[in-house]
């Protein structure tokens, strides 16, 4: 019988050791997605019948999945003769079988034929949701099944980040791997490293070294948020006793599947926009906010609602307004500003940034993701389609519309935005 011999780079070892959850982070060029595709080949030689998946959140095609890959290290392992690689599966050792799926096409019913799986790859793992994670987690449930994981960090509050990094179960081992780690490292992917060092610093540490997004190539706010920091706008923010604070919301919904809901806290003094800080929560209930914004003391803001503040909710049957006006909260609701009103958010923001002044602290999470938000663009015709409603959309609209609402006409604006002595930076 002969041997198969896997060269392994060092970060990789400790995961080859049995654990419920494996996970690899990092920037490009680590062998991530690699290491795992040869440790599945590897298990389902050892372990013959295993049943296992290849899981991304979303699946278009199999050419979106990690079937390519696994079928490369079959064949350059030399195992092909152990292997019947077919259009939509892969046959293994003693009658297994590798399955590729898309998360978002699953409900709590069809998850269920996955039950059977003694291994669960998760790639692109900084795309799967909360949603997704918790469906996946119970249904690989067989004695001894792992679930793995590999991604490169996007967002503190990703959920495979929050699961296996914020909060990391007890026993899971994971592990930082970066381009440094790979002895495999190829000259061509070096210097493609180095351009993206020499001319796009910004977004260099996150695609590179594993560390979170702060800026998206082409992002409105990129530029306008490195000059912020150049002109040292971006420091220690105190509150004004004397002047009142407002909250502007973008609202979202409860449960796993709701989009995020952002507040930015801020004060308007004079010709300055002064950003207090930032809150953002994905499926919480507005109760969480409510002891959010008291907790970290604003509870005396002014809530300033978009347009659908009107709007009923369809548990409650009230709007969003009198719900947080029935939690203590002053409200004030925009109107809607009707076709284009991204648009006129985004600009009136960028001619503002220069009189804007953020709390260093308290406001670095609403910050990157300000860098994130960037042109949805045409995929055949390369033009640009208006800001792309993602993950940072959400930030985005809410502080838009903190500028929309200094930019209105308010009969009282002058009486409570003068400037004061006692500002604290």
């Amino acid at each position: 019988m002969s041997t198969l011999r896997i060269p392994t780079a060092k970060v990789f070892q400790p995961l080859i050791e049995p654990s419920r959850y494996k996970g690899a982070y990092g920037g490009r060029g680590s062998g991530k997605s690699h290491f795992f595709a040869e440790l599945l080949v590897e298990t389902c030689i050892a372990e013959p019948g295993t049943r296992a998946v290849c899981i991304r959140e979303i699946q278009q095609s199999l050419r979106d999945s990690s079937k390519r890959l696994i079928e490369d290290k079959i064949q350059a392992l030399k195992v092909g003769a152990l292997f019947d690689v077919q259009d939509k599966i892969i046959k293994t050792p003693g009658d297994g079988v590798i399955l590729f799926t898309g998360m978002q096409d699953h409900n709590a019913e069809t998850i269920k034929s996955l039950e059977g799986c003694g291994r669960a790859w998760i790639e692109e793992a900084q795309s799967l949701s909360a949603r997704s994670l918790a469906l996946l987690r119970p249904t690989i449930r067989k004695d001894g099944s792992e679930i793995w994981a590999s991604w490169n960090a996007t967002r503190k509050d990703d959920a495979i980040d929050e699961f296996l990094r914020a909060n990391k179960p007890n026993g899971a081992i994971v592990v930082k791997a970066n381009w440094r780690d790979n002895p495999w490292f190829p000259q061509v992917l070096d210097k493609e490293r180095l351009l993206d060092l020499e001319r796009y610093p910004d977004r260099y540490d996150h695609i590179w070294e594993g560390e979170y997004a702060r800026a998206f190539e082409g992002a409105y706010f990129a530029k306008e948020l490195a000059l912020a920091r150049q002109q040292k706008r971006i420091t220690n923010v105190s509150a004004d006793p004397v002047l009142p604070v407002k909250a502007f919301f973008d609202l979202g919904g409860s449960g796993a599947s709701a989009d995020s809901m952002a507040i930015w806290i801020a004060q308007f003094v004079a010709r300055e926009i002064r950003v207090l800080d930032y809150i953002e929560g994905r499926g919480q209930p507005l109760a969480y906010y409510v002891r959010e914004l008291r907790k970290r003391g604003w509870g005396e803001v002014q809530c300033v609602l978009p347009h659908d503040g009107v709007n009923e909710n369809n548990v409650t049957g009230k709007r969003y307004q009198d719900h947080v006006e029935e939690s203590g909260f002053d409200v004030e609701v925009i109107k809607n500003q009707g076709k284009g009103a991204a648009m006129m958010r985004l600009e009136a923001a960028r001619r503002l940034f220069p009189s804007i002044w953020f709390n260093e602290a308290t406001t670095e999470d609403g910050r990157n993701t300000l860098g994130f938000y960037h042109e949805k663009e045409h995929e055949k015709l390369g033009v640009g389609l208006g800001p792309e409603h993602d993950w940072s959309s959400h930030c985005a609209d809410a502080f838009g519309l903190m500028c929309v609402s200094y930019e209105q006409p308010e009969p009282n604006k002058a009486s409570w935005a003068q400037p004061s002595a006692k500002w604290v930076v």
